[in-house]
Order: structure tokens, then sequence, then C-alpha cells
């Protein structure tokens, strides 16, 4: 499976998929970053107008609730619609679920329109399923994920999404597959938009891979195993953004299966 996840990151840096981002602005840059150094082309676009005309030229599409206002929840709601409609594949990043009545809200709505994937960490999977009193601390999580595991796969079944919880270890469940990637270093959590630009990145996967759980094992195994190497190049945050900028961008294959911990249950 190594080597297949590998040809699925050749794959994006081959063929560089179009991927539409509604986001918040507090990541948009890291995100966009993100993309360009793992091949893809990123578009950071919510205008009500476009919404159509983005939708239909774009591979797939990332909606990402960090920062809510009313015309962007707008805009996240005018394009998943569309994207159903064209058949695009879409991403969900529920940042914060739990910590508002708003933002349960608009997930709610978002949730309806059954997203390809649905990326969060524990505590946010958590909220979503409706299975979360106290864990939500802002946009941070305070649980593990394999506490998520359940509230994934009723979220995977309800909605027929391919649920990715990220923390320590990365869990992709989707039916009866359940994948850990054990990538990745706690100094990721000191610079912000990791997860986001996780989420950016499974929509250049999606876009080009069949196979959406292997699309968002790849997408992982990519930002976890860049993620780890450029630590080790890092003095601190700062610099960490930077070499795994690099590494997104020149990580060779005996790097990737070198370092990739991966189990499949």
């Amino acid at each position: 499976m190594q080597k297949k996840l590998w040809r699925h990151i050749e794959k994006v840096r081959q063929t560089s998929p179009l991927v539409q981002n509604i986001t918040n602005y507090v990541v948009m840059n890291n995100t966009a970053n993100a993309l360009l150094a793992a091949g893809a082309s990123p578009i950071m676009a919510h205008a009500h107008p476009e919404i159509d005309e983005m939708a239909t030229i774009c591979q797939a599409i990332v909606l990402n609730i960090g920062t809510l206002d009313e015309y962007k929840v707008k805009s996240m709601l005018l394009a998943i619609k569309k994207a159903v409609e064209l058949g695009k594949p879409t991403v969900l990043d529920p940042v914060g679920a739990g910590a508002t009545g708003y933002r349960n809200e608009t997930l709610s709505q978002l949730l309806e329109y059954g997203p390809t994937v649905i990326r969060g960490n524990a505590s946010e999977i958590l909220a979503l399923a409706k299975q979360n009193t106290e864990t939500t601390k802002g946009v941070d999580s305070t649980a593990q994920s394999n506490e998520a595991l359940s509230a994934a796969k009723s979220l995977n079944k309800e909605y027929g999404s391919v649920v990715c919880i990220s923390g320590e270890t990365d869990i992709v469940v989707n039916g009866d597959r359940e994948i850990h990637l054990s990538n990745g270093h706690a100094l990721m959590a000191k610079v912000t938009g990791m997860g986001c630009s996780a989420s950016a990145l499974i929509g250049a996967f999606i876009a080009v891979v069949e196979d959406k759980t292997e699309a968002v094992a790849a997408a992982m195994a990519l930002m976890g195993v860049a993620g780890e190497l450029a630590e080790k190049l890092s003095a601190g945050p700062g610099s960490l953004q930077m070499h795994l900028l690099d590494k997104l961008h020149n990580l060779t294959e005996a790097e990737f299966i070198g370092t990739l911990k991966y189990l499949e249950k």
C-alpha cells in the first residue's frame, strides 16, 4: 500500500488539479502554499456571483468554517450545492465544531449535501456526531483520535462521507476500512493551519484519485511524513513552516516509504 499511496502523490504532482478553497482568512496563505508545494493549483474564491463558474472549472472544493460570517456561509452552501449537481468531490473541515450554536447550525446545513470527505480533530468529529459535550476548546482538540472512532463511523454511515480524524495518529474511516497513520510531530501543533492545510491537500487528492479512501490516506500520509521530516531540520515553529513546504515539494519516494507508519485494520 505504501507504494500505491506514493503513486497517488505522484499523480497529484503530474496532473496539478485545480482546487477551490472557501476557507478561513487566518490560514488562506498557508493552505494555498501547501497545495502549490504538493503540485496542485489553488483558487481562493468565495464571491457569490462566481461560485457556479468556479465549481464548474475546479476539480474539487474545500469548505473550511474557521472564520464564519453570513456571506461566507452562503458561499459554502452555494458551492456545495453546485458541486453535488456537477458530481464534483468536496471536503468539509468543521473547524471549532461544538464551540457555538452558529457553527453547529452551519455544519448541519452543509452535511445535508453529503460531503465526500469530512476531516477534523477528535473533538470536532465528536461534536459533529453530537457525541461531544465537554471536549472542545476553541479550535483545539482535547480528545484523542481513537476516542472519536465510533463518532467517525456514525458520520460515515449517516452521510456516506469518508471521515478522517486527525491527531497524533490520523485515522481514516470508510465502511469496513480503517486506516491508521502515525507520522508527524508535536511541533506541528504550534503552527496555525496545519489541519486546514491537510484538508486542502485532501481536496487535491480526491480530485484525481478514484478510490477516495486511498486519496484521503495519501494526503494525510504526505502531510504527516513531510511534517516529521521537516521537524528534523527545524529550530522551531517558524522554520518548520518553511521546511514543511520544501518537503511537500521535494519529498522522494525513498523518504516517503522509509518514513511512513501505516496500518490498515
